[in-house]
């Protein structure tokens, strides 16, 4: 008889229900997986963006540079116009005349050139400051997305060890808060 009532009492006992703590325990877990993974992602893609901002602050660069020695070269050229306009003034035969009006021409449309191509680069510098700022963007919104994860990757841990379901229900709002700046880093919608 002893061995029937205990076969009924095993039986029994996988019935039982886990309780109320451990299920709450169970979604601390599952959610701090989750963000724990979009953080990683939210860093993975943080960082892809700064070294486009990195690449295109190197572009930008380049062409002021180029447009400087554009602006230089175009300056001496109109130091030269200046001294053939002089020499122009001063020529005594119409054969120096002449040369210098010829020579006054050639120099005329070098600085048309200089003019347009350094309209050119300051176009396209332009363009890559712009398209800096948009990368700037995704790379701080993902940064942001980051540090509000990491915070709630930390609350939902400590209100795990300590047995406090607010802490987790705080971490799962500062997670909320970090995902939609996650989502921001991919399409900046705000």
């Amino acid at each position: 008889m002893a061995d029937a009532a205990r076969q009924q009492e095993v039986r029994a006992e996988p019935a039982r229900a886990a309780p109320a703590k451990e299920r709450w325990m169970q979604w601390v877990a599952l959610t701090t997986t989750v963000l724990a993974v979009c953080a990683a992602i939210s860093a993975l893609r943080g960082s892809v963006y700064s070294t486009r901002v990195q690449l295109s602050t190197t572009r930008e660069s380049s062409h002021w540079s180029h447009f400087q020695a554009k602006s230089i070269k175009q300056h001496v050229i109109e130091l030269h116009r200046d001294q053939l306009e002089l020499l122009r003034l001063e020529a005594h035969t119409p054969e120096a005349h002449l040369l210098a009006n010829e020579r006054l021409a050639k120099v005329g449309a070098e600085l048309a050139r200089y003019d347009r191509e350094k309209n050119e680069i300051k176009a396209e510098a332009e363009r890559i400051q712009l398209d800096e700022d948009k990368l700037k963007r995704h790379a701080g919104a993902f940064g942001l997305a980051v540090m509000l994860l990491q915070i709630a990757i930390m609350l939902s841990s400590v209100g795990a060890l300590m047995k406090k379901p607010i802490m987790w229900v705080v971490g799962l709002a500062f997670g909320a808060l970090g995902l939609a700046y996650m989502a921001n880093g991919f399409w900046l919608v705000f």
